[in-house]
């Protein structure tokens, strides 16, 4: 019989692109990856692996046998989901991978509210970028992911999940506070904050200011909104501000005329699919949209 931990770590080669890759995210050693898949391989009595370059890919068989192994871990926690139903109350540990934003507004006050409702449960935070986050979901690391998408940004399908949409947080652009901007021009001129250029916000943001006839200059990068609000008020750089991130501090600045102000990210709750009934995710779910109601568009 095919001994499931291998399965898994083949399961991982693919969802990570190279043997390396998979060793780091479980925090192995390369050889005791390599080592556990030869056994695989004996066991499976077919090739699975082949080199291209210095790194590795997978074979038909490979391929085959990852898909199967998805169906049979789909149906294991499918069944840990049912077994949890016939408790009669929410427990059992739930481990969240949330982005910074709501990690620090909204996430203490649910798990105060959580502790409250239902003590046998364990809510375990924690931080990762969002593309990090949606792979760690997919490869079971974490139980669940709080997350922001932009209109028109491509999002990389990279496993089976169910997304729930838990509200909208308007996104407004600011310019440097204390300038004097007499015109549109002098708002083309100034330099920007903005996250990682590869994240979804930079390319909606790149795209939005685009399509209005701007061209950012970024200066600065960060994923840290908050250092984004702060060169915005020490009249540093222009950037788009989230309102949740506002609703943080009493900060006087205003959005600008020069800049799109009608703009929105999707705050939503991601589990992989067959889990979304599960009792302790939807208690978490739950908890997380009525923190949210009195700070998002609902």
């Amino acid at each position: 019989m095919l001994d499931i931990h291998r399965l898994t770590l083949l399961r991982e080669v693919k969802l990570h692109g190279s043997m390396s890759a998979a060793a780091r995210n479980l925090s192995y050693s390369h050889s005791a990856v390599s080592q556990q898949l030869a056994v695989l391989e004996k066991e499976a009595g077919v090739k699975l692996l082949e080199r291209v370059g210095r790194n590795v890919k997978l074979t038909s068989a490979g391929e085959e046998l990852v898909r199967n192994t998805e169906t049979i871990l789909a149906a294991l926690e499918r069944a840990e989901s049912d077994l949890a139903t016939s408790h009669e109350r929410v427990q059992g540990v739930v481990t969240i991978a949330a982005f910074a934003t709501i990690s620090r507004t909204v996430l203490p006050s649910v798990l105060q509210a959580l502790a409250l409702e239902h003590p046998d449960l364990e809510v375990r935070i924690h931080r990762y970028e969002p593309e990090d986050a949606v792979l760690r979901l997919v490869s079971r690391r974490v139980d669940a992911v709080i997350t922001d998408s932009f209109p028109g940004t491509a999002e990389q399908a990279v496993g089976d999940l169910h997304t729930t949409v838990l509200g909208h947080d308007s996104v407004r652009g600011y310019l440097p506070h204390g300038r004097d901007f007499n015109s549109f021009d002098d708002a083309r001129q100034v330099r920007w904050v903005m996250e990682p250029a590869e994240s979804a916000a930079t390319q909606w943001a790149m795209r939005v200011c685009r399509e209005r006839g701007i061209e950012p200059v970024v200066a600065h990068v960060s994923s840290d909104l908050l250092f984004h609000l702060r060169l915005v008020e020490h009249g540093l750089a222009a950037a788009f501000l989230p309102d949740m991130v506002l609703r943080e501090t009493d900060s006087g600045i205003r959005p600008s005329p020069w800049l799109p102000v009608d703009q929105q990210r999707i705050i939503q709750f991601l589990v992989r699919s067959g889990t979304e009934e599960d009792r302790a995710l939807l208690a978490v779910r739950k908890a997380v949209t009525r923190a949210l109601a009195d700070r998002l568009v609902l």
